[in-house]
């Protein structure tokens, strides 16, 4: 398509202010592909990641629908739904329709589990346009009678081979058989294994495919670099990494929750601000890690592969694969965190070399090579060791070094930089919480 602005593509005049609100100009590729067909009422089976911009893709067509129509939503009703795996990810497509709809009488809420019910209940019961939900809370809600799927004309499955992987296929098929039948429907799916292309079969009718390939998106701008180490030199190398001056703001992904809480931990009594979140922390708990991430209070985040489609953050300048995922489809969300907006970003694996064919699928799927470097790995001297075991007793230590000594030690060269100033206040905030807490506790 020629499509060179949103207003070419048929997005009316409320919806162009609220672009220009948030500086939106020129539509992404799957917004010129998809916008049009989706005004049009046609289904759409769309192949794409976060990081694409396709919930503006789906959102921005779905608002005008509805908002064309003034018909009010009845309560319990919702006119609208969005599934979503993750509740991260519902709560960012939450954020996205706030903005965009801005200028309308729109109602929308979320619908996850985790918290309590009641905020939700009663919300639907004012009458939702739109619901962007979990399946099993939404499931929920409809046993419990609060919720009525009836009057849902417009459909869409987001990340529908997480859905899939997380085990929902027969909670999104219960739940589709409670929508209209001549709804309008969207599947959107970073891959399409036999699963997906069955449901889009059963959901979808005679749908438009939009087909946005990861390695001209999620991977443009950013510098891919891989690390051959054993597991068991792993977490030194990532101390390392984390102390370099230009890594501002650091997202390290595992394979397990354990897995996360370890390096998280190991992190901290080494010194380095983290925060770990995965699927066993309570929503509230993920909130709470991911605020501080982006407040600056902490500037690592530590995270399993749920969240990795639901971590929508601005200047994270680097991610760290800790460990390569299971699938090769995971390894570009997870790299697809950093350079976002136009921004570039870096990228390094850790790689043990019983995780070999693991990056040879990645590379098989990229259709690249990350370039390999070598960290040459420092000993620890005294002082450090002190200062670690001293963290891990929670007793104050002797002397502790500072990080001109880790960095002139390591060889590497320095350079004024913001992320001096953010990390000192991320440690900062973190030794005032410790005395607060301990003057409490007195």
């Amino acid at each position: 398509m020629n499509q060179t602005n949103f207003e070419s593509l048929g997005i009316g005049g409320k919806f162009l202010r609220a672009l220009k609100d948030v500086g939106y100009t020129r539509p992404t590729p799957i917004q010129a592909q998809a916008i049009p067909h989706l005004l049009q009422g046609k289904d759409i089976l769309g192949v794409a990641q976060t990081g694409t911009g396709k919930t503006a893709a789906f959102a921005l067509p779905l608002l005008q629908r509805l908002d064309d129509e003034k018909s009010p939503a009845r309560p319990k009703h919702p006119r609208a739904l969005i599934l979503a795996p993750t509740r991260e990810l519902a709560l960012q497509i939450h954020g996205e329709f706030t903005v965009f709809g801005r200028y309308t009488n729109l109602r929308h809420s979320y619908i996850f589990g985790g918290v309590g019910q009641n905020p939700q209940v009663k919300a639907l019961a004012k009458g939702l346009d739109v619901v962007v939900a979990t399946p099993g809370r939404l499931l929920d809600l409809s046993a419990q009678g609060h919720i009525d799927l009836s009057d849902v004309s417009v459909l869409v499955l987001d990340e529908a081979d997480r859905l899939l992987d997380m085990g929902f296929v027969r909670d999104v098929k219960r739940i589709v058989q409670q929508t209209r039948d001549d709804r309008q429907s969207l599947l959107f799916s970073a891959t399409m294994p036999n699963a997906v292309a069955q449901l889009a079969r059963d959901i979808l009718n005679d749908p438009i495919r939009v087909d946005v390939s990861p390695e001209e998106m999620t991977l443009k701008g950013i510098d891919q670099r891989v690390i051959m180490v054993g597991n068991g030199d792993k977490q030194r190398v990532l101390e390392q990494l984390l102390h370099r001056d230009e890594v501002t703001r650091a997202i390290v992904f595992t394979r397990t929750k354990h897995g996360a809480n370890r390096v998280a931990r190991k992190l901290e009594n080494a010194g380095i601000v983290a925060e770990a979140i995965h699927g066993n922390k309570s929503q509230n708990a993920r909130q709470r890690a991911l605020q501080n991430f982006k407040d600056g209070n902490a500037w690592v985040l530590v995270a399993t592969d749920i969240a990795a489609r639901g971590i929508d953050i601005d200047g994270v300048s680097h991610v760290i694969n800790y460990e390569l995922p299971h699938e090769p489809e995971s390894y570009v969300h997870r790299i697809g965190r950093t350079g976002r907006a136009g921004a570039t970003g870096v990228a390094y694996s850790l790689v043990d070399p019983s995780e070999r064919s693991r990056l040879r699928a990645v590379e098989r799927l990229i259709k690249q090579t990350p370039v390999e470097v070598v960290v040459n790995l420092t000993p620890r001297d005294p002082t450090e060791i002190a200062a670690i075991e001293a963290r891990r007793e929670n007793r104050p230590a002797a002397s502790s070094r500072n990080r001109s000594d880790y960095s002139n030690r390591s060889g590497e060269q320095r350079s004024s930089n913001s992320g001096r100033s953010f990390k000192d206040r991320a440690a900062g905030g973190r030794r005032r919480t410790r005395r607060k807490r301990g003057q409490r506790a007195a």
